[in-house]
């Protein structure tokens, strides 16, 4: 997206704070709002400071992870998810979340080398599969 096609901060929050009152903090209720939402506008709120990480991944995953991760996701704002955010851990390996053009991106990385990367609305569940099997 150019910068020209941005939407204004000030109008994108006032999109954002509707559909947090039309889903009343049910990410349920926000995903299937999102969803109806044009996909620019979508596209730019996912990875704002006005929704959290955990609120992407629901978006994306449409699954509740434990309660740490989703947590750790709470915390972290969705424009944080432009760089990638820490998920969780087994062993040495972890999970990063990430967005790319609209995708959502699963990275396992080493800590610092990306060991293997998951795409689209299964990389989550598809990561997470990696790494048990890599153990």
């Amino acid at each position: 997206m150019s910068p020209a096609s941005q939407i204004p901060y000030q109008a994108l929050s006032e999109i954002a704070n509707r559909l947090f009152e039309e889903s009343c903090d049910d990410e349920e209720l926000l995903a299937a709002a999102l969803d109806r939402v044009p996909g620019d506008v979508r596209s730019q709120l996912l990875v704002s400071d006005l929704l959290n990480a955990y609120q992407v991944f629901y978006y994306f995953f449409r699954t509740r992870p434990d309660e740490e991760i989703m947590e750790r996701l709470m915390l972290e704002s969705g424009s944080s998810l432009l760089s990638g955010v820490f998920v969780d851990e087994l062993d040495l390996l972890e999970l990063r979340f990430r967005v790319d053009g609209g995708t959502p991106v699963i990275d396992v990385t080493d800590g610092k080398d990306v060991l293997s990367s998951f795409r689209g609305k299964t990389a989550f569940e598809s990561a997470v599969r990696y790494l048990e099997g890599t153990f």
